[in-house]
């Protein structure tokens, strides 16, 4: 590890847990079609809204990589389904943005992040559409790569790609951390950098997966990696 010179970190279950937080967004928006659409709780359930971000994501498989163009697509059909306009697919959006941007950090997490900043080029790396600014971190990453940015997902090499060219030094010094072992570790891994595993819930690696360079329980374990003071 003493010839990392740059980290890029997934964001979603790797900094903060997102399910709980998708399904209160979700929640919070249904609430509000209730009182401000009321034809959409007449003419839909909350289940049948599920079932139709799947139809959008098949009828659009080249967004499959852009949240934020899937979910307003739902939420124009719905409009028009129930009797609406599409003027009500950004306010819908925002109120399902303002609750998916509050999310709570891991303990841990702020501190190390300032840790990092400190001696490392810091990049973020999501397939997701969390905004940083909102959340209140973007000051400790030198820079963001989305999947929107990249046009790819990981575990798609082209994001890793893009994210490689902004931490401006070769793919082996880069150290990836994330939670996922497919997307995160195995992209990561094939495209040439050094990996992480965040394992906060002591999981089983997959047999069917090259191993990654690391196991961390938490971004403090982290840090003891990167300064010598941990097993790899």
């Amino acid at each position: 590890m003493h010839r990392i010179r740059a980290v890029t970190l997934d964001l979603d279950n790797t900094l903060w847990e997102i399910d709980p937080v998708i399904h209160r967004a979700e929640e919070t928006l249904w609430q509000w079609f209730g009182e401000n659409y009321p034809r959409i709780h007449e003419r839909y359930s909350a289940n049948d809204l599920i079932r139709l971000r799947h139809d959008v994501m098949d009828e659009h498989r080249d967004k499959h990589f852009d949240f934020r163009f899937l979910r307003k697509k739902v939420l124009e059909h719905v409009a028009i389904a129930s009797g609406y306009d599409e003027s009500l697919v950004e306010p819908a959006f925002q109120v399902f943005d303002e609750v998916r941007n509050d999310v709570e950090l891991y303990p841990e997490v702020l501190a190390e992040l300032e840790v990092l900043f400190s001696r490392y080029t810091v990049v973020a790396l999501t397939n997701g559409n969390s905004n940083l600014e909102t959340i209140g971190i973007r000051h400790l990453f030198h820079g963001v790569v989305t999947a929107v940015d990249a046009g790819a997902a990981k575990p798609d090499q082209r994001i890793f790609d893009v994210a490689v060219r902004q931490a401006g030094v070769r793919p082996e010094e880069i150290l990836h951390v994330g939670d996922h072992p497919e997307t995160d570790i195995d992209g990561a891994r094939q495209a040439g950098m050094r990996t992480a595993w965040i394992n906060r819930n002591d999981e089983q690696w997959p047999a069917e997966l090259d191993e990654p360079d690391a196991i961390v329980a938490d971004m403090a374990e982290l840090r003891q990696l990167l300064d010598g003071e941990a097993r790899i």
